[in-house]
Parts: structure tokens; sequence; C-alpha cells
């Protein structure tokens, strides 16, 4: 209780940087004032006739490097206050302190970097224009301080790469030692065993970027499906009402990119959990981390989790996976407390990365699933930034085995 009390003690202390960036705020109106001030300078000068071709180009430069500066403002105000300060961390909500350790601060400082160059090109520039009136140390250390940046930006962009790079290459591997081993392990049963007849839902061409085979063997194995399932292989004929372009739609996977998630909704043997496998399949494809387990299975996990004392610890692993499947929401009702740990779940990856959920029953009523008070928050952080795909018919596999009853019949 202690330790939790001085974190968000600690973390509350971000608030004292707000002053600062209302400061930079100031700062900016400031650059304002210059622009106009210069510009206008400029536009007199230029209808009285005493603006040299020199003049123009070096007052033009001159409110070049304003604007520069002003935006360097503007990435420092918006991308510091909106990284560092303005994030409220609420109890269960994927804004706890521990946040702070998802924080990608290479791309603000890259950004910071190139800008800094940007500017430093803009005065050696106007040094160059007004060369008669430079001195030649001016120039040689403007030269080198410019060059100073240049090499600093490059150094810093490098280092950002391959650190990112490493940690991207090294994601399956975190997998194949995690529950994605444990998960493959099961024999639940998929929701459509389906054979191919017509494939208007994307083929693998009108996919996003294909991996290399060994990295998709790789992620996919990792990922624990049930079986290996292709939405090319989906008998859309058989649902009564199904959305295909929404499936042809996510098949682009642009909501994996967008961090939304994915709730597909229908009775038992319909298809979700192979349009689930599918998606996550292609997922593989494109160089993405996935981990597929039924809800029970997820229910089992962040429980052993909670037991440990490892809960948070398990909820920041995830993280490294882009996309995660719960399959087969519904069939076992789960308690309060059960309710709640699913609850961080979903609020943990909540605009940090994607879920595609498969379900029995509509959001509206997962009352019926989950105890407590845990199941209205979780729905609407859950439902927020999704797609929603229903698909109503009868049981692929109940069809199978009736035909085949009335196969032996005959």
């Amino acid at each position: 209780m202690t330790t939790t009390t001085i974190g968000y003690a600690l973390f509350a202390t971000r608030w004292l940087q707000a002053p600062l960036y209302f400061g930079l705020v100031a700062a900016q109106g400031v650059y304002v004032y210059k622009f106009f001030y210069e510009l206008w300078t400029l536009l007199v000068r230029c209808v009285s006739g005493q603006a040299t071709e020199t003049y123009v180009m070096l007052a033009v430069l001159k409110l070049v490097d304003v604007v520069m500066i002003a935006n360097l403002l503007i990435m420092v105000i918006v991308g510091g206050y909106e990284t560092f300060v303005s994030r409220i961390g609420l109890q269960g909500h994927r804004d706890q302190p521990e946040w702070l350790s998802h924080v990608n601060s290479n791309v603000l400082k890259v950004k910071l970097a190139t800008a800094i160059v940007g500017i430093s090109s803009v005065h050696l520039l106007q040094m160059f224009v007004d060369v008669h009136h430079t001195s030649h140390h001016s120039l040689l250390w403007g030269t080198v301080i410019h060059m100073a940046f240049i090499a600093s930006a490059a150094i810093l962009a490098y280092m950002s790469g391959p650190m990112a790079a490493h940690r991207a290459d090294h994601a399956p591997h975190k997998e194949s030692r995690g529950q994605g081993t444990d998960a493959a392990s099961s024999a639940a049963p998929t929701e459509a065993v389906a054979t191919a007849r017509s494939v208007p839902i994307p083929a693998q061409a009108s996919a996003p970027h294909v991996a290399d085979d060994a990295g998709t063997e790789a992620r996919v194995r990792a990922a624990g499906f049930p079986a290996r399932k292709l939405l090319e292989d989906f008998d859309e004929e058989h649902p009564h009402a199904f959305d295909r372009e929404a499936v042809a739609r996510l098949g682009k996977l642009d909501f994996v990119a967008a961090h939304r998630n994915v709730v597909l909704v229908g009775p038992p043997g319909t298809g979700k959990t192979h349009l689930a496998v599918g998606l996550g399949v292609r997922a593989c494809q494109a160089g993405h981390s996935v981990l597929f387990a039924t809800a029970a299975e997820w229910a089992a996990r962040l429980a052993g989790a909670l037991d440990a004392g490892r809960l948070a610890e398990e909820l920041t692993a995830l993280d490294d996976h882009a996309l995660l499947i719960v399959d087969e929401v519904g069939y076992t009702p789960f308690d309060a407390e059960t309710a709640a740990l699913f609850f961080q779940l979903v609020a943990h990856r909540y605009e940090r990365a994607s879920l595609i959920v498969t379900s029995d029953r509509p959001l509206g009523r997962w009352d019926e699933i989950f105890g407590g008070p845990s199941a209205l928050a979780m729905v609407d952080r859950l439902a927020h930034h999704a797609e929603l795909v229903r698909i109503d018919g009868d049981s692929y596999r109940m069809r199978r085995a009736t035909s085949g009853w009335a196969d032996r019949s005959c």
C-alpha cells in the first residue's frame, strides 16, 4: 500500500512540468509577433523600393527561420506535454504509472534532432548569402556546428532503428517461451471447419507486406493457434448473414496498425474462430506478433499471474504482441474476480494494441457472462475502437453431421 501511494505521488509530480509548457506557449506568441513584424518590414521596404535582392532573400530566410523555430516549439510543447504530463493515472486504467516504461521517446528525440538540423541549415544559408558581411571565423564555426548537428541526428536515428528492430526480432522468442506454447497444446474445437467455394475475401496479394517464410512460421507456431486457417478458405456461403466487406477490410490489417479491436459475434459453429485465426495468421504473415487462447485459458493465465503477484508484469509482457485473440467468450461464465482480470487486460491494451474477441452473445449481454461491476466498463473500452462483425446462421458442424446422417440413411 505504501509503495503504491509513493508511486502515485511521484507520478503526480509530472504536473510540475505543466507551467513550463505554458511558458513555451508564451514564447510561441513572441515568435508569432516577430514573424509578422519582419514580414511587415519586408513589405514596407519592397513597396518603397528600398529592398535589394540580397535583403529580400535574407528577410525570407529569417521568416523561414522563425517558422522552423516555432515548429520546434510546437513539437516540444505538444509531444512533451502529451508524453510526460497529460496522461492521468486512473486505477485499473492503462495510464497507471507503468505506462512510462512503454513510452517510445526515440521518435520525439529524432524529430527534435532533425528540426534542429533544419534550423541550423537556414542559419548557415543566411551566412553564405551574406558572405561579404560574414567573417571567415563565423563561417568556419557555423559549418562545424552544423555538421555536428547532422552527425548527432544521424547517430541518434541509427541507434533508434536497431533498438526497435532488436525488440521486434526477439518478440517471437518471448512468445515461444510463454503462453503461446501452452495454448497450442489445447484441443479446443474451432468455430468453422470450412472448405473454400468462392473467395471474394482478399487473397494474399491484397494483404499487407508478407514477411519471410521462416519468420512467419515461427510467429504462427508461437501464436498457439488450434489449427492453421486462412481467410481465403472461409466458406462464406454458409452463414445466412455475413458482412463480407467488413472482413475484407479487416484482412488488410489496418486495425492492427491503428490499435483497434475486432469483435466477432454469432451462434456456435458459424465461423467466428475461423475468421479470428485467419486474421491472426495474416497478421503473422505481415510480421506482427500474435497470441491466441480461449477465454477460459486467458482467465487461467491472468489468475495465475495474480496469484504469483506479477499481474502487472504479465500485462506488460503481453505488450510484445501486437494482436491478442480471445476465443469463445460466453461459453463459460466468470465470477467477479475473473471479470476484473479481463477488465484489466482490456483496459491495459486500450488504444495501445489490438484484440480480437469471439463471442456467442452481443456486447450488450456480456453482463450474463461476467459477474461484478467490471463488465460494463470492459465493454465500453473494448467497443470504443472496435469493428463489430455479426455472423448469423446454423452451425457448420451440425450441418456436416446432418448431411452425414442423411447420406447413411440413403
